[in-house]
């Protein structure tokens, strides 16, 4: 009976210690390895080659199975194309925190015939903190742009391909080439704070680049390319794209869509509190004008400042590069898509234009709390509108004559 009761009596205090035991262990932190580039050759001098350095650091941080930080520090390290492999690596956390800078090749034609500069394939749990990648592209610009037949189509700068659980935090990238950052095939995509930059008149250097991806939000970033500040291309749904001041550039576009018949479609994107500032475009939606079984439904625009751009809402399904172009109707069926609380001034007359298939009309395009004007002085802005219906709710300015105005809320 003694025993017992000592048993007892002891229980409570046994299970103290084992609490204290478990919630010891939970609390110590998982050791985090760091690799320094410099240990593996790395030179911050900005003229010897570092690549092999980076590559060889990749490797130790791929093979660890605790997490591991990858430290490119301060100063200019020289490397050409980089392919960081995923297929064998452990899925522990690579951390890669850049405190100085990544420079291209002076000469383009080193990186240019390559898909990419800098490519990440099938990893996981990656993270970019910091950083400036450059590119020295403004050499393959002005061949470009002079009209040169043999030019390159040159190298995106950075290219996260079929990963998933990637995070872009503070990373500078200018003078690409050609795409800044692409997102390919990829999932749980989070880019934050970065800065974009290229010369306005730099061909296809679009600032971030989302292509059959899901789930991809791009934040309080600042964007000004020779192209799209953002594009979202085929195949991408739950994107979210919060907090962008954009310009120079194209604006931010879903589309290019239906080049090729069978593409996959873009949903469920939402756009919201961004600023534009001298752009080609703001909101735009362009579809190719052929045959397609592509589609773009449930978008939203939201909280938006337009300033001295030329085409501040556009839907564009007769877009073509192509010569001559097929001339054709868009398949790409456009629905559910909503303009909410847009403002500002645009440098065109023509403010709102909806220019829809005759093929499959857009449809289901809802406005609310628009207001744009034409920038002259006492300057009314027009909307034009082909193959498009829906709703008009509250203030749209200039009215668009095809949606119809909701009389319960007028």
């Amino acid at each position: 009976m003694i025993y017992k009761t000592s048993c007892l009596l002891l229980l409570p205090i046994a299970l103290i210690f084992l609490d204290f035991i478990l919630i010891s262990s939970l609390a110590k932190p998982t050791p985090v390895t760091s690799l320094n580039v410099l240990t593996y050759g790395a030179k911050p001098d900005g003229s010897k080659d570092s690549t092999k350095a980076f590559l060889a650091a990749w490797e130790v941080a791929c093979a660890s199975a605790k997490p591991t930080t990858i430290i490119v520090p301060e100063g200019r390290f020289l490397v050409g194309n980089l392919v960081f492999q995923g297929k064998k690596c452990t899925d522990a956390p690579i951390s890669i925190r850049i405190a100085g800078s990544i420079i291209a090749p002076e000469d383009y034609k080193v990186i240019a015939s390559s898909r990419q500069w800098i490519l990440f394939d099938g990893v996981t749990n990656v993270s970019i903190y910091g950083g400036l990648l450059d590119a020295q592209g403004s050499s393959l610009w002005k061949c470009k742009n002079n009209g040169g037949k043999k030019c390159p189509t040159g190298a995106k700068s950075l290219l996260f391909d079929h990963s998933n659980n990637i995070t872009i935090n503070g990373l500078k990238s200018i003078n690409s080439q050609k795409f800044h950052i692409v997102i390919d095939e990829s999932n749980n995509v989070n880019i934050h704070g970065v800065e974009v930059s290229a010369d306005a008149d730099s061909p296809n250097t679009d600032g971030i680049h989302i292509d059959k991806s899901h789930s991809v939000n791009i934040t309080n970033s600042r964007i000004g390319t020779g192209d799209d500040c953002i594009s979202i291309g085929p195949g991408s749904t739950y994107v979210s794209i919060n907090g962008i001041q954009c310009g120079p550039g194209h604006g931010i576009s879903i589309g290019s869509l239906g080049r090729s018949e069978d593409e996959q479609g873009v949903e469920n994107v939402m756009v919201s509190n961004v600023d534009f500032t001298s752009t080609d475009n703001g909101v735009r939606i362009k579809t190719w004008g052929k045959d397609s079984k592509s589609f773009v439904r449930n978008i939203v625009f939201q909280h938006i400042k337009m300033k001295m751009v030329k085409n501040p809402i556009i839907i564009d399904q007769h877009y073509c590069l192509d010569k001559p172009c097929p001339k054709k109707e868009s398949g790409v069926e456009i629905s559910n898509v909503r303009y909410e609380d847009i403002q500002g001034t645009s440098k065109t007359e023509v403010a709102v234009k909806l220019d829809c298939s005759k093929e499959k009309p857009c449809t289901d395009i809802v406005m609310g709390n628009v207001n744009l004007a034409w920038q002259m002085v006492n300057g009314s802005a027009q909307a034009s509108c082909n193959n498009a219906n829906g709703l008009a709710k509250h203030v749209v300015v200039p009215f668009t004559p095809c949606l119809k105005r909701d009389l319960l809320l007028t």
